[in-house]
């Protein structure tokens, strides 16, 4: 099985339940839906990394999350585990490692999830005792966003950077 369609369509029914599962369980039905993909198929990973990491376990999810990466997932989910791995591992007390993990992800290239990876950067950067620059990477990317005052929250948000007294 390669983890296309009807498979992708149980994932995505199994999420669909995700508020009205325990959490043992949401994880079992995950794991037994990894299992049908074979012993080390990126989505397998991925999939048991994500369902640990909603259930509060991760401390588990960070090898399955870096298993996935290793064994080659999708550029969708590459991504995806990049910034749940991420996450996690500011969840975790390592704030440092996920800011590496997005600046280098930010790096890489460009697409639908460029906001997630900067709000993520930005609440790894406040951990990391860098508040002024997590802002402003919030600021810059919601100014994107704004019918109104696009300029002038980008012009904030680069002063934050550069003048302390930025008002």
């Amino acid at each position: 099985m390669d983890g296309t369609g009807e498979w992708e369509q149980r994932v995505g029914a199994l999420w669909g339940e995700f508020d009205r599962l325990e959490a043992g369980e949401f994880r079992a039905r995950a794991d037994a839906l990894a299992a049908e993909l074979g012993e080390g198929h990126p989505l397998g990973y991925f999939e048991r990394a994500s369902a640990r990491d909603a259930t509060d376990e991760g401390a588990e999810a960070v090898p399955l999350y870096r298993k996935a990466l290793a064994a080659g997932l999708d550029e969708g989910r590459r991504r995806q585990a990049v910034i749940q791995l991420a996450s996690t591992l500011r969840a975790l007390g390592d704030a440092q490692a996920g800011v590496d993990l997005l600046l280098a992800e930010q790096a890489a290239g460009s697409d639908h999830l460029d906001d997630a990876v900067t709000a993520f950067l930005a609440l790894a950067l406040i951990d990391t005792g860098r508040p002024r620059e997590a802002a402003a990477l919030a600021l810059a990317a919601l100014a994107a966003h704004l019918p109104q005052y696009s300029r002038s929250v980008t012009h904030y948000a680069t002063s934050l950077l550069t003048d302390q007294s930025a008002t």
